[in-house]
């Protein structure tokens, strides 16, 4: 918009105004007065701009946007980073899956060679006999004898726990 010419601006925003007016008078219709005042309201915005000159602004602002979206468009250097952060994420999100499987750090491979010196010296027929009973069973102090009365009756290792704490503190 050349600013030689000061009425170019005015006259943008009202035909804007004027669309937004006819979809207000729709709104209207169709879903009330307050919906329609209030389309009304953001229908004069855009004459209000153009009397203040600010329309000039907005278009050079849109403008420019306009041309650095379309320059990241078509610029390789773009493209690449792009495709950098893509891999990037993709690593993120695999790492931690990875992670969260106990894969690829020194504590899984500790774990992984753990669980083969135990399943090595298993009894024939009897595999994964050692881990059956669960970390309860391998704690200190007893509590796994306690724990596993009470896994017998259906219940959970954790909820035996529980149910200790509650009878203790006189809670049944």
């Amino acid at each position: 918009m050349p600013e030689t010419l000061p009425i170019a601006g005015p006259m943008l925003g009202a035909a804007i105004t004027i669309v937004g007016l006819l979809i207000s008078w729709v709104v209207w219709r169709r879903r009330g007065a307050a919906a329609g005042l209030r389309g009304v309201a953001w229908s004069l915005v855009p004459l209000a701009a153009g009397l203040l000159g600010l329309m000039a602004t907005l278009w050079r602002a849109a403008a420019d946007i306009v041309g650095i979206l379309a320059g990241l468009l078509f610029n390789p250097m773009v493209w690449a980073g792009v495709a950098v952060a893509a891999v990037a994420a993709v690593l993120f999100v695999v790492s931690g899956v990875m992670r969260a499987r106990g894969m690829g750090g020194a504590q899984g491979r500790k774990t992984r060679e753990k669980k083969a010196a135990e399943g090595a010296g298993a009894a024939p027929g009897l595999e994964g006999s050692s881990g059956a009973q669960g970390p309860a069973a391998q704690a200190p102090g007893g509590s796994a004898g306690k724990a596993g009365a009470k896994g017998s009756k259906g219940g959970d290792d954790d909820m035996g726990d529980i149910e200790d704490l509650l009878r203790k503190h006189g809670i049944e």
